[in-house]
């Protein structure tokens, strides 16, 4: 398999981890389950630009031959 592509899978996993653990926090109540859902999102707002630039990337070099 190609490297690129288990970079990108293991970016999209990322995502779907982080999605989760922050939505299961959405019950908790509480300024720290505030705050850690804050993070949560941030940190899922990161993985997924992280795992479009990696989507991008990896069609831009298939549609160049490599």
């Amino acid at each position: 398999m190609d490297p690129l592509m288990v970079v990108l899978l293991l970016a999209m996993a990322a995502v779907v981890v982080v999605l989760t653990l922050g939505i299961a926090n959405f019950g908790k109540s509480g300024m720290d389950a505030a705050k850690k859902s804050n993070k949560m999102m941030r940190l899922r707002i990161l993985f997924q630009f992280i795992a479009v630039v990696l989507i991008v990337l990896y069609v831009f070099l298939r549609g160049q031959g490599v």
